[in-house]
């Protein structure tokens, strides 16, 4: 017979102690369960802090932003015209020209890592470029390509490819960079070709660090598409945005800027889980 399990209250028989699949199966539930009552919790308070935002002044409160919520909702693919377009249709607007951006930043980025991040030589001829470039505001981008392109969609596009490329190229490289030596002598060892060198090491060492990257570039695009929206008068989400402020309909601005958020939140979720398994990937091989 089994010797009975002691716990913090003492000991229990071995027939009563839970099974250790039983204990994964209770975290599994417990864990989402914890993740959403606080994510309520931090919903109830930025609704607080909303709400005594509003008081006392222009600002609608949580009701009014909610209302007009959804009443934009209520018909979201409505199009009467460039400048009358249900928020569905705006939202879309963004989006295609976020991820036309972040694409193009992608295709530059990931490549441009890889060889500075494994070239000496490409590391100290493209990193002084990348910290002058990196720090200018992405704002300050839109006139000159404007000027350059003559279309503001285009320019918009443009400005995100910039502003995305940075993350991508600087922790692509560091992935890079950053591959176990023993992995390295075991390439030099089996005389490993450089596409093979490239697909069985360099890849998968670097991948994590790439999802990461395009993860924060798509932070950062989604977060300056708006501004820039803003500026340029686009007919997607920020010109909304601007827009509903200057017709003096805060209300619908607010349900706007919700609706930017929920929308960044997915975007980052699904990043987050290609980032997680990437990871796996790179733990199994």
């Amino acid at each position: 017979m089994s010797a009975p399990v002691t716990t913090s209250g003492g000991l229990v028989p071995p027939d009563v102690a839970p099974p250790a699949g039983a204990t994964a199966a209770v975290k599994k539930i417990r864990l989402p369960f914890a993740s959403a009552l606080w994510a309520l919790v931090g919903a109830l308070l930025f609704g607080l802090a909303w709400y005594y935002a509003s008081t006392g002044s222009e600002l609608p409160g949580p009701k009014a932003g909610l209302e007009a919520l959804k009443t934009l909702l209520s018909d979201p693919l409505y199009d009467k015209g460039p400048n009358d377009k249900g928020i569905g249709l705006r939202l879309f607007i963004s989006l295609k020209s976020v991820f036309s951006g972040f694409a193009l930043a992608a295709l530059v980025g990931i490549p441009l890592g890889l060889l500075i991040g494994t070239n000496k030589a490409a590391w100290q001829a493209v990193n002084p470029l990348v910290q002058v470039l990196r720090p200018v505001s992405p704002l300050a981008w839109y006139p000159i390509w404007l000027t350059v392109l003559t279309n503001t969609q285009q320019s918009v596009i443009v400005v995100i490819f910039i502003t995305a490329l940075w993350p991508t190229v600087l922790n692509t490289a560091a992935g890079a960079a950053d591959i176990p030596r023993d992995q390295k002598n075991v390439a030099l060892v089996f005389k490993f070709s450089k596409f093979t060198y490239i697909r069985h090491v360099l890849i998968p060492n670097a991948l994590p660090s790439v999802v990461s990257g395009l993860r924060l570039s798509m932070g950062v695009a989604w977060m300056v598409l708006v501004a820039v929206e803003m500026l340029s008068g686009n007919a997607g989400i920020g010109g909304y945005v601007w827009d509903q402020y200057n017709s003096s309909n805060l209300a619908n601005s607010e349900a706007a800027i919700l609706l930017i958020g929920v929308t960044g939140l997915v975007l980052d979720a699904v990043l987050l889980r290609l980032a997680k398994m990437a990871a796996i990937q790179e733990v199994q091989t």
